[in-house]
């Protein structure tokens, strides 16, 4: 008996470990929505000011995806002032990014035509009553 019940508890022991050791191997994915404030290509880093805060991300060169309209692009082709999205993870206390989407300027709308007003309908005839 005493076997058993020893058993059954290492067995219970071996199980909550496994269950901790994989949730400590899980990495939380952030993102942050904002404006480029630097870009340095030769360090592979860039800084993305949000709206809560400012996040320096380091570039991984095979597993940093830079994208703009589903387009491949590159750490040169970001550029101060770009509005981005950045997926990123922390390891050994650096943000990596995962995921960079460039989002492509607005279309500037002051070569458009503005509207014109409406003319009021003309009046209509007077007729003569009994016709």
């Amino acid at each position: 008996m005493k076997k058993s019940l020893s058993f059954i508890i290492l067995l219970f022991f071996v199980i909550s470990m496994a269950g901790v050791a994989a949730a400590a191997g899980k990495v939380k994915v952030k993102q942050i929505t904002g404006d480029v404030a630097a870009v340095d290509v030769a360090a592979k880093s860039l800084t993305v000011k949000g709206k809560k805060a400012e996040v320096v991300v380091m570039i991984d060169e095979q597993k940093t995806a830079v994208r703009m309209d589903k387009e491949k692009k590159s750490l040169s082709d970001v550029k101060v002032g770009d509005k981005v999205i950045v997926k990123y993870s922390e390891a050994d206390g650096k943000n990596i990014a995962r995921n960079i989407e460039i989002k492509p300027a607005k279309a500037d709308k002051k070569g458009a035509e503005p509207a014109k007003p409406v003319k009021p309908a003309a009046k209509p005839a007077h007729t003569k009553p009994g016709y």
